[in-house]
Order: C-alpha cells, then sequence, then structure tokens
C-alpha cells in the first residue's frame, strides 16, 4: 500500500471511531432505528449534494438490488444493532469489540472463497475469541442479560460488515465510490423507514443528540463510506477492514476524552489479544504488503 492509503485507513479509523461516541450520546434520545434511520437519510442527502456539486452523475439503477444487499448488511443492519448494544454498553467497549471485523472476514473468506484455514489462521481465530471473552468479562459493565445481549448484537454487526465487505469486491467491482456509498445509504433508508416510523421517540431529542446526529451522518457516514469505498477498489475488501484494527483505539480515546469513559486493563488486555489474532489470521495479508513496500 501506498503512504496515502495509511493515512485514509487512519482518518476512516477516526470517524469510525467518532461514530460510536455519536451513538451513545443520540441513541437514549432518539432510539436505535430512529437514530439509525436519521443518519442514513441525511448521509445520503449530503452525499447527492456532494456528488451533484461536483458535476459527478450517479446512477443507482442498475446496481438496485445489489445496493440493496449493501443497504441491509453494511449499514441497516449493523448501524441498528450497534445502537442497539449502546443503550447499555459504553462506547469505549462496543468500539473493541468491534476490532473482530477483520477475524469474521477471515472466516467469510475461508466459507465463501475457499480460503484455506491454515492451523495459524485457525489459531488466530480462536485467541480472538479468547480476546472477546477477556475483554467483555473484566469490562467495567456487569454482565447482565442486557450487556450479554449488546456484545452478541455487536459480535453480529462485525459479521454483517465482513460479509458485505467481501460482497463489495465480488459484486460491485468498478462501481464508483460514490455512487456504492450514495446507493447504500439508500438502500439502509429503505430498511429502516418502516422500523423508524414505528419507534419515533415520544420526547422531542435533545441539542446534544441531534448534534450528534449530525455528526453521525456526515463525518461518520458520508464521508466515511466514500472513503472505504474507494480503499476497497484500490487495495481489496481484507486490506480495507484492516481499518478495525484502528477504529477501537480511537473509540476508546474518543471516549475518554469526551464522554468520561473508564478504560480497565482487561479492555486493554482483550484488545491486545484481538491484534495478535487479526495479525496471525491476516498473514498472507501481511506478507503481500511487505513484498508490494519492497518492490516499491
Amino acid at each position: 500500500m501506498r503512504p496515502s492509503d495509511f493515512g485514509t485507513l487512519t482518518l476512516m479509523g477516526a470517524l469510525w471511531g467518532a461514530s460510536y461516541l455519536f451513538i451513545r450520546v443520540g441513541v437514549p434520545d432518539f432510539g436505535p432505528a430512529p437514530l439509525m434511520a436519521g443518519r442514513v437519510v441525511l448521509a445520503a442527502l449530503v452525499l447527492w449534494i456532494a456528488l451533484r456539486a461536483a458535476g459527478r452523475r450517479v446512477v443507482v439503477r442498475p446496481y438496485a438490488g445489489r445496493l440493496l444487499f449493501m443497504g441491509l448488511f453494511n449499514a441497516a443492519l449493523p448501524f441498528t444493532l450497534v445502537a442497539f448494544a449502546e443503550l447499555d454498553l459504553n462506547a469505549s467497549l462496543v468500539a473493541v469489540l468491534g476490532a473482530t471485523v477483520p477475524l469474521f472476514g477471515a472466516i467469510v473468506g475461508a466459507i465463501w472463497l475457499r480460503d484455506r484455514v491454515t492451523p495459524l489462521r485457525g489459531a488466530g481465530l480462536l485467541l480472538g475469541m479468547v480476546g472477546v471473552a477477556v475483554l467483555t468479562g473484566f469490562s467495567p459493565v456487569a454482565l447482565d442479560r442486557a450487556a450479554v445481549l449488546g456484545i452478541g448484537a455487536t459480535l453480529l454487526a462485525s459479521l454483517s460488515y465482513a460479509v458485505a465487505g467481501f460482497y463489495a469486491k465480488r459484486k460491485l467491482a468498478g462501481v464508483p465510490a460514490g455512487t456504492l456509498a450514495l446507493g447504500q445509504q439508500l438502500g439502509a433508508v429503505a430498511w429502516l423507514a418502516l422500523p423508524a416510523t414505528l419507534m419515533l421517540p415520544e420526547a422531542t431529542p435533545s441539542t446534544g443528540a441531534m448534534s450528534a446526529l449530525a455528526g453521525l451522518a456526515v463525518l461518520s457516514t458520508a464521508l466515511a463510506f466514500v472513503l472505504f469505498f474507494r480503499m476497497i477498489e484500490r487495495i481489496g475488501p481484507m486490506r480495507t477492514q484492516t481499518v478495525a484494527y484502528i477504529v477501537p483505539a480511537f473509540g476508546m480515546l474518543w471516549g475518554v476524552l469526551l464522554l468520561g469513559e473508564k478504560i480497565t486493563g482487561g479492555m486493554l488486555a482483550g484488545f491486545g489479544l484481538i491484534l495478535i489474532s487479526m495479525l496471525m489470521v491476516n498473514q498472507p495479508v501481511l506478507r503481500l504488503r511487505k513484498r508490494e513496500l519492497q518492490t516499491a
């Protein structure tokens, strides 16, 4: 990868790390489905205005079915699952659990692309599971029923993101990043419109919650997903999903600085185990990256 690619991945990590902060602030007032519906509607509007201002023609109809799939698995479903989790879990914990995306990516690759699971990759997957157990076992929240459901929802969201990443590479290769980003948000609107309408909040959300929604839509969705699809096209889904190495660090940073959340030693230990497991699982990608740097 080029140095600019590493810079883009870092920016994506900061933007997506901030999404956990925005969700934690906004979800108590809005509720999961209305907050996420607002997120994708505003993001779609911002993307459409930006693309029109840049003079870019966006045609989504030929890809409607595939964008509807992406709207579900890369937006509506994981967004809502994470928002549900953050009703009971703090932003830092959910962000660190989100680091499991590349682990699920390895599993999806093994099933979908028939990638061979070597002993090293298998050991890495097992270590990742241990990391999740350590992380959640020593988190600052009590492991009651609500917390367990939240953890499960976050892991399911990671699986959804992994599926979407491979699908985009195989089924939407060559489609402009702007078209993918806008089309995905429109697909997500179709999935979230009815649930959000049925679950509208009874009281008017606070100014803080409204501001969180704006940041979530513009920064962590519209901008971040344009970068995401551009990177999938440039470096592929597996390497793009390594942004999950960066997101938790920013998620914890924003949570500590802006929400006053507590980071425990167990959370750091669990995150460390997950990082090691991801390096083990993605050894082929790392070797490829090393060869690219040597021949650059």
